[in-house]
């Protein structure tokens, strides 16, 4: 054992030992970042001195630490691809990219990292880069604080922020994701992590999540989005202690779940958004201690949920806290604080002593006819609604609050 211990460190040493440091800029040795890459060894350092280059197509085929000084700017002149990886271990940090070429043949990027593992790609800016960091076929990788802001249109002609494609065991974290088609995409990504990062202003979702199984984000802000975040087609997530709010609009959402099983939602604040959650065949979700704050609708559920809990949340003046409109139901709905309930609490223990349902009449009704929606405040609505509390016939007698809380979270 020994052995093998004394030779793994003589090849570690011996490789440390020939890196090298090899600074580019206009009165250097080496004047252009393809130049230098090519002449540069296995595990070297390239430091990019402030500047700006007029390169695309820059090809990062060795493993090598690409870093910038005082943000240097890499202009791909809205031509091309600016840069590209294919070998293992790469570092890019400190470099804004700006100006790739739009396409509408080819998803050209920033930096794209194809078929490479144990990669970083930290402390960038990338600026109207159409796609900004694009993984594919790549592991074990992290993309961490970066700038990415578009200047996206229309969704035909722009791209995603941060775009993952078939990836395992990726994370990415503290990046600010404004202006692009989806701030974050992810694409049979597995076993990956999304914390603290802020996407903002982009076209269609700030997060799009698609045939992903196993992976958690926590602490994100998803924001002004035109429909807000999708998950769909995957099992096994947690959403953690992330913000939706602000989306807007006739199909927008803070989020989106359709098709998802096995998943944890807690901890959210869900404010003002057109739909606070909307969940389409997902089953075994369990929606704790979560904040719904003045959204038009905060939980609507459509057909095919089943063996959902949803308790110890705060519903706070929504227009619309539930909507429910399937038949089958063995969904739980238990211990929730609701702004609207109006009940009574005798012993004193915090718990309603009546039962609350939370799906209105009204809704039903505007689900049938949208346009009746302009009666939303009116006395009219108020009495159909205590009138349906009292007897229901409409709406589904077995969504119920049994243990409704007195008092919020």
């Amino acid at each position: 054992m020994k052995k093998y211990i004394l030779l793994f460190t003589l090849i570690f040493a011996t490789y440390f030992a020939h890196s090298k440091t090899i600074e580019i800029c206009p009165t250097c040795v080496q004047t252009s970042i393809q130049g230098a890459i090519n002449s540069a060894q296995e595990g070297d350092l390239l430091l990019i001195k402030k500047g700006t280059y007029k390169e695309g197509n820059i090809i990062v085929s060795k493993s090598l630490h690409l870093k910038g000084e005082n943000f240097p700017i890499i202009d791909g002149e809205n031509k091309n691809e600016v840069i590209t990886v294919t070998a293992n271990d790469v570092t890019i940090e400190g470099l804004q990219v700006q100006n790739v070429g739009t396409s509408y043949l080819k998803d050209r990027a920033g930096i794209r990292i194809r078929k490479s593992k144990n990669f970083k790609i930290k402390n960038n800016r990338l600026f109207n880069t159409f796609f900004g960091i694009y993984l594919e076929h790549s592991n074990n990788g992290v993309i961490e604080g970066n700038e990415v802001i578009g200047q996206a249109i229309e969704e035909m002609s722009s791209g995603n922020a941060i775009h993952l494609w078939y990836c395992k065991n990726i994370k990415v974290e503290n990046n600010l994701v404004r202006k692009h088609r989806d701030g974050i995409y992810l694409e049979f990504v597995d076993n990956s992590l999304l914390r603290n990062n802020k996407s903002e202003d982009n076209l269609r979702y700030g997060l799009h999540f698609m045939f992903s199984n196993d992976d958690d984000y926590f602490n994100n802000e998803f924001r002004r989005n035109g429909a807000g975040v999708a998950v769909m087609f995957s099992k096994r997530i947690n959403m953690w202690e992330n913000t939706f709010e602000f989306n807007w609009g006739k199909a927008s959402y803070g989020i989106l779940l359709k098709e998802i099983y096995d998943a944890e939602i807690k901890n959210n604040v869900f404010r003002e958004n057109t739909i606070g959650i909307y969940v389409e065949g997902s089953t075994r979700i369990n929606y704790f201690e979560n904040d719904f704050i003045r959204n038009g609708w905060a939980l609507k559920i459509s057909g095919g949920c089943l063996d959902n809990k949803v308790t110890e949340n705060n519903f706070i003046s929504n227009s619309f806290d539930l909507a429910f409109n399937s038949a089958i139901n063995n969904n739980t709905f238990d211990g929730n604080y609701w702004s609207d309930y109006s009940g009574y609490d005798l012993d004193k223990d915090g718990i309603g002593d009546v039962p609350y349902r939370p799906v209105k009449l009204f809704n039903y009704v505007v689900n049938k006819t949208p346009e009746a929606m302009v009666l939303l405040r009116s006395l009219f609505v108020d009495i159909i609604n205590f009138s349906e509390k009292v007897s229901p016939i409409f709406t589904p007698k077995n969504v119920v609050d049994n243990m409704p809380r007195m008092l919020k979270f």
